[in-house]
């Protein structure tokens, strides 16, 4: 028997002492007429600012009549972490502090008339939001408002449910708002009553089950009700955990499951079952068994529904409530209501006001996914040209089913793997997915688990395969294996307590920590992550995995962050490769490891994939910085490796886009200006023939093919932030309507059919020069030869390239030929020219390159994008002499409203931002007008379209 219920029987009979409010008020009845001082204990709820010394600040908000949900805040004082005199507490002791809400809610809310207050809505933040005081379970803490007329409350227990032993003291103490007939019951027994405004009653719970405190006040007018319940526990039933169930939810058939909870040390003292098939209620029938040693808890639930989606919690030691971690969908109280019914149709609402927190689903008899494609053989590794993807930044919508609609888009662009950031549940809706706290449940703010299941079903019916990216290094604080054993003391975010079977207590490799860390030595971590991979492979059939920060899965710090040799660590990426290929011998293990070369050359050579990030070095290259541009470590051989496994990028969802960077810090000489964006495009052009090249699988960042030009760091108002990293980003497939961005993406399809097409693309004798201003690869097969050379400075440069043998060369882009007598001939490059040569002509795959349309006109270029536009439009246009342009904007009526530049200009290539601003500065109208742009000899003109 564990000394945790020692203690709890040598207690029993005593006076139970229930959890203590997070806040209080110094009225009983307050209302939103009255001034309020509200009492904020830092020693209860989440405790995530008890002991903290530094300022405290409440960020606050109301609950009204026109809340859409009891947690749908309105009139919140200030935005998140924004510290004023108004929200700043007063401490008045040790992890106690006061709010004064004055001079009333209603002024101090500044509510209008037309709203009724129904709750007060509180976190408690430090001055730096480092800390937050919330509920136990993490949730909003609220306090509730009263009317008019007889009112009473129960003021404790605070709870509206809670547990207790057999024999426990409870201290009841009840209030009425004016003198009445008082009664006090339980269950159906009076037990107190009193003319006055007040009880005060001690109650013993000697009998076992669920059982009401209830209180009714009189006044001979109204008559006033509130009540509270409470359970008695009686003793827990012991049982072995039937055969062949695993944790999580096991079905039985299409009526019942047996549910299992795994508590690996055995220290938890009972587990409820609660959810939609017991009303969320207690009682015996839902007290789990536990096994004979402790360290499960299990329960057969029988008479459901078939087809019908059940929510259900866990509630461990009357203390938490968690949702499964195995759960294959929960539902938010936070965040589900931001998510569209064109995202999810008939997401099942939250069942709010009977649980707090996260929630999880069961189902039985589920509709499967009839699978198109049934028998899927990926690319091989060394093919592999994959496109990674964050769906929230791929399409406005963030639907996964609309994603879908750009595949076509995709296969025409030659890749063959599409690599999903994290779409297991993360926290929020808006997100990168590197804060996972749900492994088997897919985000619904992506859509359901059949749109998951279509969109790789498209993909491999195309013959793209799909890897999805998996965070196994940490989880965030909502994952019910971290809250299961947690200290919320502990440090800024409090810790995972010594007792937690899945997490380190401190992160091992500081400064790099995200959440909470994985315990890779544990064998319930291997058990765990081992599940979560195989479910993916089975489930979903996804191709395989890129695994986040995998330098983090090792208990040890190996010196520089983790990235010097660790045995260890090596040990544990092979164990968990070899489960992964138990399942499907031809699955992708893909790490973002950055450490040692050894070790990813042992690593490499045992199978799995290696990221290896030459962003920098590309983006030099195409900035015109020779001097720090050496591309070498693209290719494996140049790391010592016998085996193509590096999967090398030169943009990833991590790193700057080339062409912010060209636009931002390009080179320039004379009149060749790598800022200019027609020139920074075509050295995106130079780049790609230098990337793709290059034998070994590659990588692409989603719409790099079309010169992404909008900084990693942008925020939401168009500035530049570091703060901003992970904001959402403008999703510009407009860009495909600019005839030099459509060119790149021509290029890039271009090269990468070559590349997977013929067979010296994938050839182990070749060479190459790729640290001068002129770069040079040579490829050697015995079906070709082929040569590429590059000028990457910002002036004319001559090579000798030393071609590979004499005779007839072919240029792959202009179709033109080089007869070669000299291997040691001279060649002279334009700055940003490229060349492709081979000894064997490749056909031009019918990929014509895009150009723009010029007309028999001074204006040899006219274009306007993005169309239709939110905000800033770019209009840019190509004169063939000096001449004064005039482009003005008309709306419908045929009345000049912008007159956007009036301008005597050179001859030359022009881009001009307008900003949505009418003639008298003010913003413009949604609507449709016209733009016409005229000069001293032509004029060209066009709709567009402001939303």
């Amino acid at each position: 028997m564990k000394l945790k219920l020692i203690l709890f029987l040598l207690i029993s009979g005593l006076t139970l002492k229930i959890a203590a409010q997070v806040i209080t008020s110094n009225r009983v009845f307050p209302k939103s007429n009255h001034e309020l001082v509200i009492t904020f204990y830092a020693d209860q709820g989440n405790k995530g600012l008890m002991g903290f010394t530094g300022d405290v600040y409440a960020h606050t908000g109301v609950i009204t009549s026109s809340s859409t949900s009891p947690t749908d805040w309105k009139f919140v004082k200030t935005s998140w972490g924004t510290n004023t005199p108004e929200t700043k507490l007063t401490r008045i002791g040790t992890d106690k502090y006061t709010l004064t809400i004055s001079p009333n809610v209603i002024g101090y809310y500044n509510i209008p008339s037309s709203e009724t207050v129904l709750k007060l809505a509180f976190v408690f933040r430090s001055a730096d939001n480092s800390r937050t005081g919330r509920n136990a379970d993490g949730s909003d803490i609220f306090l509730d408002l009263f009317g008019d007329g007889l009112l009473v409350r129960i003021v404790k227990p605070a709870q509206s449910q809670f547990i207790v032993g057999l024999n426990d003291l409870i201290e009841i103490e009840a209030h009425a708002s004016e003198n009445c007939d008082f009664r006090l019951y339980i269950d159906q027994n009076e037990v107190s009553s009193t003319t006055s405004g007040q009880i005060n009653y001690t109650h013993s719970a000697s009998v076992a089950g669920l059982h009401w405190i209830r209180i009714i006040a009189d006044n001979g007018i109204e008559i006033a009700k509130d009540s509270i319940s409470y359970f008695a526990r009686g003793n827990i039933p012991v049982a072995d955990l039937p055969l062949n169930t695993v944790p999580g939810v096991n079905y039985i058939d299409n009526q019942t499951v047996t549910v299992v909870l795994h508590d690996p040390p055995a220290l938890k003292e009972f587990v409820f079952l609660i959810g939609d098939f017991n009303g969320w209620s207690l009682s015996d029938a839902y007290l789990m068994n536990r096994t004979p040693l402790g360290d499960y808890y299990w329960i057969n639930v029988t008479n459901l529904t078939p087809g019908t989606e059940y929510a259900y919690q866990f509630y461990i030691d009357g203390e938490l409530k968690i949702a499964d971690p195995y759960t294959h969908k929960i539902l938010d109280p936070w965040n589900d209501r931001y998510i569209s019914s064109s995202t999810y149709p008939g997401l099942k609402p939250y069942p709010a006001g009977k649980t707090t927190g996260i929630v999880s689903i069961l189902q039985t008899n589920q509709q499967e996914y009839n699978w198109e494609v049934t028998s899927f053989i990926p690319p091989a590794p060394k093919d592999l040209v994959i496109y990674e993807l964050l769906i929230r930044d791929f399409v406005t919508s963030s639907d996964i089913k609309d994603a879908m609609g750009k595949l076509d888009y995709l296969k025409a662009l030659g890749i063959n793997a599409i690599e999903l950031m994290p779409i297991n549940e993360f926290e929020g809706n808006i997100s990168w997915g590197y804060n996972p706290s749900y492994y088997f449940a897919t985000d619904k703010a992506y859509g359901t688990r059949n749109d998951l299941k279509k969109f790789i079903d498209e993909c491999h019916k195309r013959g793209i395969a799909v890897i999805i990216d998996m965070v196994l290094n940490h989880s965030f604080g909502l994952s019910p294996l971290v809250q299961m054993y947690f200290n919320s003391q502990a440090g800024s975010w409090g810790q995972p307590l010594p007792e937690n079977p899945w997490y380190t207590q401190v992160c091992p490799h500081e400064p790099w920590c995200w959440g909470y860390d994985f315990d890779h030595e544990s064998p319930y971590t291997k058990e765990f992550i081992d599940r979560v991979n195989k479910y993916w492979l089975e489930e979903f059939k996804v191709d395989g995995f890129r695994f986040d920060f995998t330098k983090g899965f090792t208990n040890f710090q190996t010196g520089n962050q983790g990235s010097n040799y660790d045995a260890p660590r090596i040990a544990i990426l092979k164990r968990m490769a070899d489960k992964i290929w138990e399942t499907n011998d031809k699955a992708y293990v893909i790490l973002e490891h950055f450490c040692e070369n050894r070790e990813e050359k042992e690593l490499a050579e045992y199978g799995m994939l290696i990221w290896g990030n030459m962003n920098y070095n590309y983006n030099e290259a195409t900035m015109g910085w020779v001097a720090t541009s050496n591309l070498t470590n693209a290719s494996h051989f140049a790391r010592g490796w016998n085996v193509p496994h590096l999967i090398s990028y030169m943009e990833s969802h991590d790193e700057e886009r080339l062409m912010y960077k060209n636009i931002q810090f390009g080179n320039s000489s004379g009149s060749y200006n790598i800022r200019e964006l027609t020139t920074g495009l075509r050295r995106l052009e130079q780049a790609a023939i230098f990337f793709f090249t290059i034998p070994g699988p590659k990588m692409i960042w989603q719409f790099g093919e079309l010169g992404y030009d909008f900084s990693i760091n942008r925020c939401p108002d168009g500035t530049i932030s570091g703060s901003c990293r992970t904001d959402p980003k403008p999703v510009r497939w407009d860009y495909k309507d600019d005839w030099r961005r459509k060119r790149v993406y021509d290029i890039y399809s271009m090269v990468i059919k070559l590349k997977k097409e013929h067979a010296v693309f994938s050839t182990s004798d070749y060479s190459a020069n790729l640290s001068g201003t002129v770069k040079w690869i040579k490829l050697n097969h015995e079906s070709n030869k082929v040569l590429v050379l590059g000028n990457f400075g910002v002036g004319d440069a001559g090579v000798i390239p030393n071609f590979q043998q004499t005779g007839t060369w072919h240029e792959f882009f202009t179709r033109q030929t080089l007869n070669v007598t000299d291997i040691n001939i001279g060649i002279t490059l334009k700055p940003g020219e490229y060349r492709l040569y081979s000894t064997i002509p490749f056909p031009d795959h019918g990929i014509p390159l895009s150009t723009p349309k010029i007309p028999a006109s001074n204006i040899r270029s006219f274009s306007v994008y993005p169309n239709p536009a939110a905000e800033t439009l770019v209009i840019s246009f190509d004169l063939s002499e000096r001449q004064t342009v005039n482009i003005n904007l008309y709306n419908i009526q045929g009345q000049k409203v912008s007159g956007i530049l009036n301008q005597e200009l050179s001859a030359g290539y022009y881009e001009i931002q307008w900003n949505r601003n009418s003639a008298n500065g003010k913003r413009l109208p949604a609507g449709i007008y016209l733009i016409e742009m005229v000069t001293g000899k032509n004029k060209s003109s066009g709709k567009i379209f402001l939303y």
